[in-house]
């Protein structure tokens, strides 16, 4: 502390037993921080001081809302910290606060753990769900588009609002054809739907949810098995929609039935159709941004909620 004059006050505890909650373990949040804004930082007698006063007003909404968490005695993951430390500003910095202390949770999984909107996207995005019988989550992998789908259609289910649900997606990957692919249909397709059921597992149990599928209350289709069928009573999630011709979103929209809603996600930096222009979802956030009862959400790299690395890793192949 030889040159602490040199430093200012950034950010002064309510409660220093609130401290080591907000630095994290081996000061790693406080690392964190000073390596994004590339400027030292030191935690010392109750203070947050800084090297410069560049970033002085952004780190103050970090520390503030990270001190209001551990006042709720909110125990935070890495994933959550990160989300926090790259989506606060100026506009928002209030609003994030309820995500952790005001929380909407949609289940708790067979742990114990509650899952609940942690960015302020994926909050928009569970309330728009829940306000519109169609809703498109747009944004690349990791930022909850389809976790939060397949965790509100199993809300709806579990709570006897809907009869069934149903998962379906195209097959385009590496060039296959489905009939070329070994096994029943079930066995082609499944590889295909594994992060759906990796989120019922999660919350049922992979025994229950393979009795569900038996019994036909989960059902899992290609999207081609769509045609002429009327989808109601249930939520219907199309994953990968990127990968939907313009002809297979018009025929996947209309099969929207009474007390049914639809949940289409997808990634349209991740189009592996041989022409990229043809992507149905491209076309139909296009065409359906103003009508009434449809919603569409677009995410971005900072509701990734994966490893900090990721974070990078994105910003690299971004070229910044």
């Amino acid at each position: 502390m030889e040159n602490a004059q040199q430093f200012k006050v950034v950010y002064t505890f309510k409660n220093c037993e609130n401290e080591s909650m907000v630095l994290g373990i081996d000061d790693k949040y406080l690392k964190a921080i000073a390596e994004k804004y590339k400027i030292e930082i030191i935690a010392s007698n109750g203070e947050i001081l800084i090297s410069s006063i560049e970033y002085e007003e952004d780190i103050y909404r970090i520390f503030h809302v990270l001190e209001l968490c551990a006042e709720e005695n909110i125990t935070l993951s890495d994933g959550d910290f990160y989300s926090i430390l790259y989506n606060v500003d100026a506009s928002n910095y209030q609003k994030i606060t309820t995500l952790y202390t005001k929380k909407q949770v949609l289940l708790t999984t067979l742990s114990g753990k509650p899952i609940f909107p942690r960015t302020l996207n994926q909050k928009m995005y569970l309330k728009a769900i829940e306000e519109n019988d169609i809703v498109f989550g747009i944004g690349q992998a990791g930022t909850g588009k389809t976790y939060i789908a397949a965790i509100y259609a199993l809300s709806l289910l579990k709570s006897g609002k809907v009869r069934k649900i149903i998962l379906a997606r195209p097959i385009v990957e590496a060039g296959e054809k489905l009939g070329f692919l070994p096994g029943d249909f079930k066995e082609k397709i499944d590889p295909y739907l594994i992060p759906l059921y990796d989120s019922f597992y999660e919350f049922l149990g992979k025994e229950a949810v393979d009795k569900m599928i038996e019994k036909g209350t989960i059902e899992i289709a290609p999207l081609a098995y769509m045609r002429g069928r009327t989808l109601e009573n249930c939520v219907v999630v199309l994953d990968e929609a990127q990968n939907t011709t313009q002809t297979q979103m018009k025929m996947f929209l209309t099969r929207l039935g009474l007390n049914s809603k639809m949940i289409i996600t997808g990634d349209v930096t991740q189009i592996d159709l041989p022409n990229k222009s043809n992507s149905g979802l491209v076309e139909a956030v296009n065409l359906l941004s103003d009508v009434k009862g449809i919603k569409i959400v677009k995410f971005t790299k900072y509701d990734v909620m994966r490893h900090p690395l990721v974070y990078k890793i994105i910003e690299k192949y971004e070229g910044k």
